[in-house]
């Protein structure tokens, strides 16, 4: 009669340490759960930040390019030289 009991308890045995482990142990259902959502957060700090990037790259490359086109209508418009520099104005 004892040997009849062994495999179903020893079974059961098991089913509740894989239960366990599903419901609290590493990998868990909560463990996955938590680590979506700071998946979540990190993609939409990620987005942010992409963003930004873009808009200070975007920042960044009018004042280079702002520059450029100020100085090139002041001296086409203003006959403007830096010190040191001769301006001749050749038509076309």
């Amino acid at each position: 009669m004892r040997s009849r009991l062994v495999p179903p308890i020893v079974l059961l045995l098991l089913l509740v340490i894989l239960q366990w482990q599903l419901w609290n142990g590493r990998g868990s259902v909560r463990d996955v759960a938590q680590l979506q959502s700071k998946l979540a957060d990190q993609k939409a700090s990620n987005a942010k930040a992409v963003v930004n990037n873009e808009r200070l790259a975007s920042e960044v490359n009018d004042l280079k390019i702002g520059l450029e086109m100020v100085e090139e209508r002041a001296r086409q418009e203003l006959g403007m030289v830096k010190p040191n520099e001769v301006f001749v104005q050749v038509t076309h």
